[in-house]
């Protein structure tokens, strides 16, 4: 347990930490597509304050029908929100806003959010332990410090079993259940569902469900990878200077980024704990078959 908690510790806390000292200064600089555009599947909708903001649907399944739009979003965090990104944000529709984020990373950065959107926290991190925030900060500021700690691959090792923890941790079992359940709530759609990037928690939830609704590996994986591309370049600066301070890069694209074999663990210890997905759903999240088809029904539509 003690490495799992290590784990929660650093990649979480660290997250939030960065995240606020240089996600509002960097808000308005991002490059972001035209909402004039009809957007790509996995595509940010143009929000610059939330540049993770994507719709869940748009992919086509094995079997040839398609996730619905509009029904379902994940993003990164709602704060700051800008008052233009709050009018775009409110033409969504939202119902809910369903918070994946920890305790303290909500205290320190509260969603901001259109009037009459309903709001609930689901921690899927509550039973991971951790340390003091200011002992990371300290680390984040010591990049040689950071080398020793998190280099050689150990950062990556770290996430891993945070990932494995998306699917192993009774706090996650539990807030990923209520989630899903409320997905499939037609009377609480549409809703948005995120953390703190977007990119680890809502990243493993999307997965799932996307998985659920039948669409292919591959296509599953690419919308996870695609996080990168609107988390990366806003703290690419933090990236160069933890660099020129004699930090390895890996560590801080570790955070900022995903990767692939992270995602992989989570399907891992999916198959390790109960076998299939669905399985992972009736067994783990309590979601029987008879709850499984409700999604497909509620999500799937012939092209």
């Amino acid at each position: 347990m003690k490495r799992n908690n290590l784990s929660s510790l650093i990649i979480f806390s660290i997250i939030s930490f960065i995240v606020l000292s240089s996600c509002q200064k960097k808000e308005d600089t991002l490059p972001v597509p035209d909402l004039g555009k009809k957007l790509a599947p996995g595509q940010s909708i143009g929000i610059k304050s939330v540049v993770n903001l994507r719709d869940v649907g748009g992919y086509t399944t094995v079997s040839g029908e398609v996730v619905r739009r509009g029904l379902a979003y994940r993003s990164n965090e709602l704060n700051p929100v800008s008052p233009e990104s709050m009018k775009k944000i409110a033409e969504l529709g939202l119902k809910y806003d369903f918070d994946l984020r920890t305790n303290e990373e909500v205290k320190e950065k509260p969603d901001e959010l259109p009037e009459g959107v309903k709001y609930e926290q689901l921690n899927v991190l509550a039973d991971a332990k951790s340390a003091a925030p200011a002992e990371l900060e300290k680390l984040m500021h010591d990049p040689k410090k950071a080398n020793e700690v998190l280099g050689g691959g150990k950062i990556d090792d770290l996430f891993i079993e945070g990932y494995r923890e998306f699917v192993s941790l009774p706090s996650a079992l539990e807030g990923y259940r209520k989630l899903f359940l409320a997905l499939g709530n037609i009377e609480e759609l549409p809703s948005l569902f995120h953390c703190t990037t977007g990119k680890d928690r809502t990243g493993w939830a999307t997965a799932a469900l996307l998985t659920l609704l039948g669409v292919d590996k591959e296509t599953v994986m690419k919308d996870f990878l695609k996080s990168n591309e609107y988390i990366l370049p806003l703290y690419q600066k933090d990236i160069d200077e933890f660099v020129a301070a004699g930090g390895e890069k890996e560590i801080p694209l570790a955070i900022f980024g995903v990767k692939a074999e992270y995602l992989e663990a989570s399907f891992d210890e999916v198959t390790k704990n109960y076998g299939t997905l669905e399985n992972y759903f009736a067994d783990g999240l309590g979601i029987d078959e008879e709850g499984q088809q409700a999604l497909r029904k509620l999500y799937l539509e012939k092209k």
